[in-house]
């Protein structure tokens, strides 16, 4: 299975620290925020990553290289300056999934063990949902039996990692796309599976939550 990490988001909560530097590159005792990532999905024995970017991608580009240092291979997707959305980018990027494929935030700290995912999942997607952060009290989804809906309660918080089928995007037009929409109307299918997450959650979404992640060690 293949990896793509989101990176193309301009990160504008988090100015002043991004007015010169993309968020993913911003660091967690010593190390990026996206390195963190590549190095839990790396333990789960995947080794292709494609990595969308866009707002001053190219430091990312320049940091992470073709990604043999982290004993890994690189492929980016650059959507140039006006990044397109989580779906967007997605769909810029399909031509290198033939089969499910793993999406991770690159701003998330997180304990998640990536080993813990199903090696095959049986409908077009399947979220890792985790407890309701304090800035997210409403939630997003709820989970019963392992199926992922929005109409019971009580409802988690989608944590930014997920395993999708292609067929979910593969007849979506490019371009500028949220990926909410689309998970709301497969989940109302019925074809969205999940697991819930009782680890250590971060989503970095601003310098306050930064130093929250930087006095945790994991």
């Amino acid at each position: 299975m293949k990896a793509m990490i989101l990176a193309a988001g301009r990160g504008e909560r988090m100015r002043p620290l991004t007015d010169e530097t993309p968020k993913p590159l911003l660091e967690i005792r010593g190390l990026s925020l996206i390195e963190h990532q590549i190095n839990s999905i790396k333990q789960a024995g995947i080794s292709e990553f494609i990595i969308n970017i866009a707002n001053m991608g190219d430091q990312i580009r320049d940091r992470l290289g073709n990604g043999n240092n982290l004993g890994i291979s690189i492929h980016y997707s650059d959507e140039g300056n006006t990044p397109l959305e989580t779906a967007g980018g997605i769909i810029k990027a399909l031509n290198y999934f033939s089969e499910q494929f793993l999406v991770a935030n690159a701003d998330i700290y997180t304990d998640f063990n990536y080993q813990n995912l199903p090696e095959h999942i049986e409908g077009l997607a399947h979220l890792v949902l985790v407890d309701n952060p304090a800035h997210h009290p409403d939630g997003d989804f709820s989970l019963k039996h392992n199926n992922v809906s929005r109409t019971s309660t009580p409802k988690l918080t989608f944590s930014g990692i997920a395993i999708y089928r292609p067929e979910l995007f593969i007849n979506l037009s490019p371009g500028f796309r949220a990926l909410a929409p689309l998970l709301f109307e497969a989940t109302e299918k019925g074809v969205v599976t999940g697991q819930h997450f009782s680890g250590y959650w971060n989503d970095i979404g601003t310098p306050e939550r930064l130093q929250q992640a930087n006095k945790i060690s994991i």
